[in-house]
């Protein structure tokens, strides 16, 4: 069955936890915002497809790792056992270094579009700060400040998103804009 009823009430439930709490609640905001950053990788997912992304991954294959990594963000976040850890946000910097390798220097900021693909990495990448900033206001509200390698997969992953909008453009030979201050 696809629902139960018992959010009809504007509550919801966390992982193994007995307790209802409001659905617009900060933990329950960052949940969705997660929930909302890995369906838009899906949609990146299939217009990158087969083409390559780096380190012989596609972006078919680097995005479906990201995505399984936000159900590790998720259930962390819901009070499983589940944790990021090093590694993975280790993972996410390789990319970032390996795509940051084929990209002229940053000199600017840089206006969203180009391709197609590059609009949609940016598009996800907005989104994923927001994930990023919902998350920490979550986990302030819990009394948590540290730093952990939850909040910074996050962050970097915002950075992979935002590689992968460079990346797009200069393989389709679009130059990037620079904004007009």
């Amino acid at each position: 069955m696809l629902y139960t009823g018992k959010g009809d009430d504007g509550t919801t439930g966390l992982f193994g936890c007995d307790q209802r709490l409001s659905k617009s609640s900060a933990i329950a905001e960052a949940l969705g915002v997660v929930d909302e950053t890995n369906a838009l990788l899906g949609v990146l997912k299939l217009k990158g497809g087969k083409t390559m992304a780096t380190l012989g991954l596609t972006y078919e294959a680097l995005l479906d790792d990201v995505q399984q990594d936000l159900f590790i963000v998720q259930a962390e976040l819901a009070g499983s056992d589940k944790r990021m850890d090093e590694a993975r946000v280790a993972k996410l910097e390789g990319w970032v270094d390996a795509i940051e390798g084929e990209l002229p220097q940053i000199r600017s900021f840089f206006v969203s579009g180009g391709c197609e693909l590059a609009a949609l990495s940016d598009y996800a990448r907005t989104v994923a700060r927001r994930a990023e900033r919902r998350v920490i206001a979550a986990r302030e509200g819990e009394g948590q400040q540290e730093k952990t390698p939850l909040s910074a997969y996050l962050n970097r992953l915002s950075s992979l998103l935002y590689a992968l909008a460079r990346l797009a453009n200069l393989r389709a030979g679009i130059a990037e804009e620079k904004p007009h201050y």
